[in-house]
């Protein structure tokens, strides 16, 4: 049998990661490169070609082996059309992404939604193998998530299901990128816990969080671990929104499983302690007992690995 490979490419708020990846879900060569989503347009563009060429050249493999290129991007989108037509952290608006790749690179471009991608991608490789009924929900920078429906993935009516992060948690909430209110990503996010943090230190608060020049969610969840009340009681609140979203989805869909990835799921127990317990409250009891709540294998490889699954389900290999 002919070896066959596809590039797939992860468009981040934050970094942009692109990886050879075979048949097998094996990843042969990857790069990242910063966002930079202020240079806007053009400069993102020339990156996500650059850092293909880059996979390209150094992947070790004959390129006529290389088939085609799966992209995973926030949406929403028009995926028929190839066009990111807006989205919170980026600066596209009615951007076609997909006919520049296609003619710089002269190879099918297949493009969908990154919480699609990854759901694809733990799916048929990681946490949600055997599962055919399963919600991905990523809790980075953002809050993202795909569907596997009946062992398919759920797009919807226009190709957008499972914004999940544009999901109203808090009618009265803070102003979220997207300019609704009170969205699972500005309530719940790894931004939205970063957020909380610097102005409890801005406020005088006693925490030990002032310790630090640069506040993250991982700075938050170290000194939780560590006994700062402060830093514990910002979890509580932001990770009690977030088993509310996960109540939410599980509430409409009855899934086997809901698979949680993204920076923030490497805080560990106490996050799916708390999504549990949340659940456990919130949804039917024949429901909750049924679903498993749990920790996505792929890590931050998800959405390289999806985009390429993405490709080769496209391409029908």
């Amino acid at each position: 049998m002919e070896e066959k490979y596809v590039i797939g490419v992860d468009l981040g708020g934050t970094k942009i990661a692109a990886a050879l990846v075979d048949f097998k879900g094996t990843i042969i060569c990857k790069y990242t490169l910063p966002t930079k989503a202020e240079e806007g347009e053009k400069y993102i563009l020339d990156n996500i070609i650059k850092i293909i060429e880059k996979v390209v050249n150094f992947g070790g493999v004959c390129s006529k082996k290389i088939k085609c290129i799966g992209l995973g991007a926030p949406g929403p989108l028009d995926i028929d059309k190839g066009k990111i037509i807006c989205t919170p952290n980026l600066p596209f608006k009615n951007f076609n992404i997909v006919s520049p790749l296609k003619n710089h690179f002269k190879m099918p471009i297949f493009l969908d939604n990154d919480g699609n991608a990854a759901a694809i991608a733990e799916h048929m490789f990681g946490a949600g193998k055997g599962i055919n009924n399963m919600v991905f929900i990523t809790v980075s920078t953002g809050i993202g998530g795909g569907a596997i429906l009946n062992g398919q993935i759920y797009r919807g009516n226009t190709k957008n299901a499972l914004e999940i992060g544009h999901m109203t948690l808090d009618a009265q909430g803070p102003l979220c990128n997207c300019g609704n209110f009170g969205c699972a990503e500005v309530m719940a996010s790894g931004t939205a816990i970063a957020r909380e943090a610097k102005k409890a230190v801005k406020m005088g608060y006693n925490t030990t969080l002032a310790l630090y020049k640069n506040i993250t969610s991982k700075e938050v969840f170290k000194e939780a671990q560590l006994g700062d009340s402060i830093s514990q009681n910002i979890l509580d609140t932001t990770l009690n929104y977030l088993g509310i979203c996960v109540a939410n989805i599980i509430t409409c869909l009855d899934p086997e499983a809901v698979i949680i990835g993204g920076g923030v799921s490497k805080g560990g127990k106490i996050i799916f302690d708390k999504i549990n317990e949340v659940v456990k409250r919130r949804c039917f009891g024949t429901v909750s007992k049924n679903t498993r709540i749990l920790p996505a294998l792929l890590g931050t490889d998800a959405g390289v690995i999806g985009a390429a699954a993405l490709a080769f389900i496209e391409e029908k290999f």
